[in-house]
């Protein structure tokens, strides 16, 4: 069986080091392994980063740009070779996996504007004969640590802003689905990039804890749950380093009594279910506003997620493929067993699906419950799965008090035709990301993407204008040349009163 090394200094590294097994969720069984980097690799990997950083830095942002134009071209190319990697190691559908790549390019395209994003600031005359401005460097050698559900579009959120801003990058993608990484690092070098701008190291907790400890290391990016965001953050920032840790989510959607209840069944079923739910901005709480409002969603919702198609992902047309892996799958399942131990009522059970041909294959059916209390561990914890929760109130005032008393704020919506009701809830709302009519209110790319309390450690978002910032550090530079003779000391502070 084929072991996955790494990508280094512009070329794959063969290596052998703890090798993991790598599954084909859909079928259950191992279709290659992967490498665990040592320590020796993964600093390798920083030292390959930093010795490209000095050409990388002073070479023109227009320069990168086109390198960055021409690599939007070659993964438009590649497109299906990238998304049949997707599908076999994580098991998301055909479609769901080209849409995360396209989301991916988007910021691609978005980092294209380099020149523009880079110009900095000028003013002239802030005092006799003195100039002012401010440049934005490159931070140096900076880290992305992304996760298993979305092998390209996460990394994609990280290293195309790094670059081109004039860092160089070292990637830890998720040892569960390595495969997409590898090609788009290989892809990178074809559209131009010098060997060591960016590098692709795969491992598990050795491999992040040299990120987070080497001293040439400046920056890290992470995306994953809370608990080791949480521990990214607080590592990475002990050790001198500018630090963004997107955590976990428990996004609510309020459907309002006014509400299109079509459009908002139909939102909720591919929010709450697509790619199984394995989404940080899935909608896991569907909170109805009346009781006349929640009876109608079940009666809805119901029919529609006994009926998902649910298959392997290679396939075309299926609404759901499998769970990542066995484990995940079953502290799913455990979940739901949870819940209606809590007294929460199962109106769809999801645990006992079986797809033909696929005995062994990690899949579980869409779930759904109604009469979700909030101390409720199926409302409270972040299940990571195709399970929806109905949480029923009796006012927007109610469900306001409900979401902002969550330890998560990723993201939130609401259903309404009332645009008073949208305009209070986006004021009131104490979340990052928030959608009117939207379930799954993801930023474009020339935004900026990310959620307020335990949601996100640090304080800038990832991709768009945020990225700019985080990725450069702003120098200020005050100028003056005297015009002509000697000029007397002055011993006050200086000013231009």
């Amino acid at each position: 069986m084929d072991i996955l090394g790494h990508y280094i200094g512009g070329q794959r590294v063969s290596d052998s080091n703890r090798p993991q097994a790598v599954y084909n969720p859909a079928h259950g069984e191992p279709v290659r392994k992967v490498a665990m980097a040592s320590k020796a690799t993964v600093e390798g990997a920083i030292a390959a980063a930093a010795a490209a950083f000095p050409a990388w830095s002073k070479t023109p942002p227009l320069k990168r740009a086109r390198v960055l134009f021409n690599y939007k071209a070659l993964l438009e190319r590649h497109a299906d070779r990238i998304v049949a990697a997707i599908v076999e190691e994580h098991g998301k559908v055909w479609e769901d996996a080209h849409g995360e790549l396209a989301r991916g390019i988007e910021v691609v395209e978005y980092a294209c504007g380099a020149p523009e994003f880079l110009k900095g600031e000028h003013s002239r005359d802030v005092g006799p004969d003195i100039d002012s401005w401010s440049e934005f460097p490159p931070l140096g050698v900076v880290a992305g640590i992304t996760p298993f559900n979305f092998p390209a579009m996460v990394p994609m959120w990280m290293f195309p802003m790094a670059i081109a801003c004039g860092n160089t990058f070292v990637l830890k993608p998720s040892e569960k689905d390595p495969s997409a990484a590898l090609i788009m690092a290989e892809l990178l070098t074809e559209a131009g990039l010098p060997a060591g701008v960016f590098n692709v190291v795969n491992g598990d907790k050795e491999a992040v804890d040299t990120l987070l400890a080497d001293a040439r290391v400046k920056a890290v990016s992470f995306v994953g749950s809370t608990p080791i965001a949480e521990y990214i953050y607080a590592t990475g920032t002990a050790h001198g380093k500018r630090v963004q840790a997107l955590g976990g989510a428990k996004n609510h959607a309020v459907v309002m009594p006014d509400a299109d209840l079509d459009n908002a069944v139909n939102a909720l079923m591919g929010a709450a279910y697509g790619s199984c739910g394995e989404r940080c901005m899935a909608i896991s709480v569907a909170v109805a506003v009346g009781d006349q409002v929640a009876d109608e969603l079940v009666r809805r919702l119901q029919p529609k997620v006994a009926a998902l198609r649910i298959g392997d992902g290679a396939g075309r047309g299926l609404d759901m493929g499998p769970l990542i892996n066995g484990a995940h799958r079953d502290k799913v399942k455990g979940y739901i067993d949870l819940g209606v131990e809590e007294g929460a009522e199962l109106v769809v059970d999801g645990r006992n699906l079986t797809v033909a041909g696929h005995d062994a294959g990690f899949f579980l059916g869409g779930t759904l419950f109604d009469r979700v209390k909030p101390e409720m561990r199926i409302y409270r914890e972040e299940i990571f799965g195709p399970v929806l929760a109905i949480v029923r109130v009796a006012s927007l005032a109610e469900a306001l008090t409900l979401i902002n008393g969550h330890e998560f704020g990723n993201g939130t919506c609401v259903f309404t035709r009332d645009g008073a009701v949208a305009r209070h809830f986006s004021d009131a709302v104490q979340v990052g990301m928030v959608g009117v009519n939207v379930p799954l209110p993801v930023p474009v790319a020339c935004q900026s993407f990310g959620g307020w309390k335990r949601s996100l450690f640090g304080d800038l978002y990832a991709y768009g204008p945020d990225a700019v910032r985080f990725y450069t550090r702003r120098k200020t530079l005050t100028q003056r040349w005297a015009v002509q003779g000697v000029e007397k000391a002055q011993f006050a502070f200086p000013s231009n009163g």
